[in-house]
């Protein structure tokens, strides 16, 4: 597994989806071999930090995104809001005070970032960490994405332990733990390519941490703080709402709404909003990528009318997500709180069969909320969004439809089982882990 990794790190640049493939096989392998050995807990713990400590210095071959995280975070340590222009626009028409910009070290990025007709998307958290990491290490890159990997490593200890004590009180083994902690897409694309889904994992667990001790304003602020890192949590607002009712909820929102507002404070303004709502358009109506029912839809749609349907697609999908949420969380009901992260799995999985745009490392929380679950297809999907890579073989970022058949067939197939067979229901599935108390809840 480590010679795996090492080999994804440091001799395997994305166009050789071949080799990429192969060590993916290995590592993924090496991955459902150690967990079918029982493999002990303090091993599986020390395994998973020395896989993540060998990407330290390595520059990402598998994803380019980090050149815009650099260049997000030199105008955040130089004081300048990133979201107010595209960096093509920043470099064609410098803003009066540009002096105190680091104009030349923008310049070598500006053909490296695969967005620079768009604006920023990085919320508050990301812009922070990238602001300490560019602040830190202004000219290196290198020394930026060391600072970077380091904040995620910290997220991960934090992820450890927050498993190590939630699942427990979940009714479910504390070794489970290692069926996120070592993963090959989470180790690959949170600490290999830098993502931040790490840190939202992080946040959401000490969320639920929180609310197991009824800390419901800590929890709030906590819960915000993962939103201002990526905003998919919020579709896990529907479900706590039924669990904490009418009276909690209002203090919790507010909370909530009022840390938002205080970490989002620093970029606060008119563009701000402009910008933001701009991108979420482009996201729904312009951009694809392996994605599914999206897709099938597509192809129907253009079919029967001749007609490309992308840019209604798009939002009546990401709709019917926020539609499913809603039924989810209706059907679940008032929840026990050790039932949350098998229905909020759920709700995600719908997002995401719905989305136009899965990237790998967007499936890293279905990682993490597996592990609270009988369900084992997230597993499975992590898996298999490798085969997503082979877009990247030529500089046209073709998609090969017969991979994505089979990416998506198996997926289909393997939680159509593990549904057939009473796994998606709560809490039958995991009555029986759980403690006499928790049971007759």
């Amino acid at each position: 597994m480590g010679a795996s990794y090492w080999g994804l790190a440091y001799a395997t640049p994305r166009p050789h989806f071949g080799q990429l493939l192969g060590l993916f096989v290995v590592a993924g392998a090496a991955y459902a071999w150690l967990l079918h050995t029982r493999l002990s807990l303090r091993w599986g713990l020390a395994a998973a930090l020395l896989f993540r400590l060998l990407w330290l210095p390595a520059t990402p071959a598998l994803s380019d995104d980090f050149y815009r995280f650099r260049w997000d975070g030199l105008l955040v340590s130089h004081g300048h809001n990133p979201f107010a222009e595209t960096p093509r626009q920043l470099l064609a028409a410098p803003p009066t005070d540009s002096a105190s910009l680091p104009l030349r070290e923008l310049r070598r990025l500006l053909p490296r970032l695969n967005s620079p007709a768009y604006y920023s998307v990085y919320p508050p958290v990301c812009q922070a960490l990238y602001g300490a990491a560019a602040k830190a290490f202004p000219t290196s890159q290198t020394g930026f994405l060391v600072v970077v990997r380091l904040a995620l490593l910290l997220a991960d200890v934090g992820t450890a332990l927050l498993l190590l004590w939630l699942l427990p009180r979940a009714g479910w083994p504390a070794r489970r733990a290692l069926a996120y902690l070592l993963h090959p897409l989470v180790v690959v694309e949170v600490m290999g390519n830098v993502h931040m889904e790490g840190v939202v994992v992080c946040f959401l667990l000490l969320a639920g941490a929180l609310l197991v001790r009824r800390q419901l304003r800590l929890a709030a602020g906590t819960l915000a703080l993962a939103v201002a890192t990526k905003l998919l949590p919020l579709l896990a607002l529907p479900l706590l709402a039924r669990q904490l009712g009418r009276r909690h909820l209002r203090q919790f929102l507010g909370m909530l709404v009022g840390s938002l507002g205080l970490l989002f404070l620093p970029f606060l303004s008119w563009s701000l909003l402009l910008h933001i709502g701009l991108s979420l358009d482009l996201y729904f109506q312009s951009f694809e990528f392996n994605a599914s029912v999206f897709y099938v839809l597509w192809a129907v749609g253009k079919w029967l009318t001749g007609h490309d349907l992308v840019g209604g697609l798009g939002p009546l999908l990401g709709a019917g997500a926020i539609y499913l949420a809603f039924q989810l969380a209706r059907r679940a009901g008032r929840l026990p709180l050790a039932a949350v992260p098998h229905w909020l799995l759920l709700t995600l999985s719908g997002y995401f069969a719905l989305a136009t745009i899965v990237h790998p490392w967007y499936l890293v929380p279905l990682v993490a909320l597996s592990c609270f679950s009988s369900l084992r297809y997230p597993l499975v999907w992590a898996g298999l969004a490798v085969l997503s890579y082979s877009a990247y073989r030529t500089p046209a970022y073709t998609e090969s439809g017969i991979l994505l058949t089979i990416e998506y067939g198996v997926v289909l197939a393997w939680a159509a089982a593990e549904y057939y067979r009473g796994q998606a229901k709560w809490p039958l599935a995991t009555a029986r882990h759980l403690p006499p108390d928790a049971r007759a809840k």
